[in-house]
């Protein structure tokens, strides 16, 4: 069995740290990151898909934990053609593009010599984390407007050409991909391709649920869990993640991830239900039931829905089943 690595969606979430996680020590950023790195050997950089980051940020986040940590690090919004703020844009390219500072931009916007410095920039400040081996994925999850089809499918490998030599995850928010009828197919391309199909746990019945389904696509597999609230369209992180997950669905994806990981070199399981302490716990809980080192944590009293039942499963299947932070938004 591959090795397994658990963490968390945040570590400087605001809501976390009022939950009173952190000792009060940890009281600057710095400290939280390092304090995070002696509970978790992996973490999911959601702030990068907000805003690109600096090379100085990439190198601090490199300093700052130890030689074997991992990063996941979130693609900017602009690259998988979500709603992108102009303000968001370094500055110099805001200005050569004179964006209403009101409206979003969207790729069709930005001119091809613009995108590419775009582009440019964001792999250029991660690669201080590449070289040092502590980048695991850039994650590309794509938008519920981004349906099944050949375009979309070139669009996906233009994503891992620019990236290369980084590898790449993709998760999709339009239901086609893994419908019942297309799901084979969309695995089969991943596989084709190298790339990492990223697993989820999500709410059901909107037109972004993805059904719990986990395969291994490539030598890494990853696994992200954004809980079940009742409240999933809100516009509120900490509705939108308001979920603890209750210990027999920590034991139901434990039995579903140790499976998933048979087939691989690596797996990642990130937490995304990020209000207050929920995914630390969470996640604390679930190393445990792996056989982890870490403290047992609390694993909460509810849990919800689950897992919904998906009917057939393809090959290569291996089961079913906010707030801005230094590291943390949305997603």
């Amino acid at each position: 069995m591959g090795r397994i690595l658990v963490g968390t969606a945040s570590w400087t979430h605001r809501s976390l740290v009022e939950s009173g996680w952190y000792p009060g020590d940890a009281s600057t950023p710095a400290k939280r990151l390092a304090y995070y790195a002696t509970r978790f050997p992996i973490a999911e950089v959601d702030s990068t898909y907000y805003h690109p980051p600096s090379r100085s940020t990439a190198e601090a986040w490199r300093d700052r934990t130890p030689a074997d940590f991992t990063f996941d690090v979130k693609a900017f919004s602009l690259l998988t053609g979500h709603p992108t703020r102009p303000a968001a844009l370094h500055k110099d390219l805001r200005e050569e593009l004179g964006a209403p500072p009101e409206r979003n931009l969207y790729p069709k916007h930005v001119p091809p010599e613009i995108a590419d410095e775009v582009w440019r920039r964001f792999l250029d400040a991660l690669e201080p984390l590449h070289e040092a081996g502590k980048l695991g994925a850039v994650l590309f999850q794509f938008p519920p407007w981004f349906p099944i089809g050949e375009d979309n499918r070139r669009s996906i490998l233009e994503c891992a050409r620019r990236c290369a030599p980084m590898r790449v995850s993709v998760e999709f928010r339009n239901h086609t991909w893994m419908s019942e009828e297309n799901r084979e197919d969309t695995l089969a391309f991943l596989a084709g391709h190298g790339l990492t199909y990223v697993g989820v746990d999500m709410p059901q019945g909107h037109t972004s649920s993805i059904p719990p389904i986990l395969a291994a696509t490539s030598d890494l597999a990853v696994v992200r869990l954004h809980g079940h609230s009742d409240k999933w369209t809100s516009k509120n992180v900490d509705e939108r993640f308001a979920y603890m997950y209750s210990e027999a669905e920590l034991a139901r994806w434990a039995a579903r991830v140790r499976e998933l990981a048979e087939g691989t070199e690596v797996t990642h399981v990130l937490f995304n239900n990020c209000c207050a302490d929920n995914s630390q716990r969470n996640a604390t809980r679930f190393r445990a039931l792996l056989g982890e080192s870490g403290e047992s944590g609390e694993s909460g009293e509810h849990g919800g829905p689950g897992e919904p039942d998906v009917p057939g499963r393809a090959p290569g299947v291996r089961d079913e089943a906010g707030t801005p932070g230094e590291d943390r938004m949305a997603g």
